[in-house]
């Protein structure tokens, strides 16, 4: 299970195939890295990206940046030996794309369980069919499963929806995928967007996936790093609310009340349940930085 204290604010795909890309990832400042070995690959440059990837993260360089690496499907030519490929490695995290079931996971996790250098390799799913969706609180709770990321463009190609600035058509899918994730503990992360140079278009897009409680956001582009790793850190505000909110509470509790007030608003427990999270969050992203 991925570590929840982690940040996942910013989440960037690098195809797996480009060299320059792969090393110029060593200095962003980005809280976690896809490796894409499925749509950002050729078909012709599959074998080639799949042996760069492998000496590329054996050789290292990438910091306490989370590596995922997305494999092509096991139903595919190339995602069985690209799971041989990268298991040798023993990677951080396998994503899986279009997962709809358990057993496509539990199938993965058996050859991770059998292979030494993956006893502690997570798996992740692409979260992008209607059955998938259908599926989510069985998904995230198959073995080894730690995070969740949304493919809302494969996603609105299989509904036939519009794509919207609301995201209206896709409020359901991410819900459900989201309380999945939280039922069983694990990380969702938010789908991409599309528009890389729309700044203003990607901030809405990143304050509505933080406000239905996503842990972070897709990316395409490293111009869009510094959008979403403010959107989704905690503020000075938020942090400064949630250090008042535990001495206002812990002061109540010492004079035997189980209930304290903040800024003319109750305070319970739950709520500092909430805040201890958000100071959490905020240094674990100092220690990153």
């Amino acid at each position: 299970m991925a570590t929840a204290a982690r940040p996942y604010r910013s989440v960037l795909y690098i195809p797996g195939s480009k060299e320059r890309a792969l090393e110029k990832a060593k200095g962003l400042t980005v809280d976690a890295i896809i490796f894409d070995l499925e749509d950002a690959v050729a078909t012709d440059e599959k074998a080639n990206a799949r042996k760069l990837l492998a000496e590329t993260l054996t050789a290292g360089g990438y910091g306490q940046r989370a590596q995922i690496v997305r494999l092509n499907g096991m139903d595919t030519d190339w995602g069985a030996d690209d799971l041989a490929a990268i298991m040798e490695i023993g990677p951080q995290a396998v994503l899986l794309p279009k997962v709809e079931s358990a057993a496509q996971v539990e199938a993965v996790a058996a050859k991770l369980d059998a292979h030494p250098a993956c006893a502690g390799t997570e798996i992740w799913a692409m979260m992008e069919t209607p059955r998938g969706i259908l599926n989510a609180l069985e998904i995230a709770s198959a073995p080894r499963m730690s995070g969740f990321v949304m493919g809302t463009n494969d996603l609105a190609k299989e509904l036939n929806c519009r794509f919207r600035a609301d995201r209206l058509p896709m409020q359901s899918a991410l819900q459900t995928c989201l309380m999945a994730a939280r039922a069983a503990g694990i990380v969702c992360i938010d789908g991409v967007y599309n528009a890389f140079k729309d700044e203003d278009g990607l901030r809405v897009e990143c304050e509505q996936g933080r406000d239905l409680g996503m842990d972070g956001k897709t990316l395409i582009h490293p111009a869009q790093l510094a959008i979403a790793n403010e959107a989704f850190a905690p503020s000075e505000a938020e942090v400064d609310l949630a250090r008042r909110q535990i001495d206002a509470f812990e002061a109540a509790e010492a004079e035997g009340q189980g209930v304290a007030v903040v800024d003319g608003k109750i305070v319970e427990n739950l709520h500092i349940v909430t805040a201890k999270a958000t100071l959490a969050k905020a240094e674990a992203i100092a220690a990153l930085s």
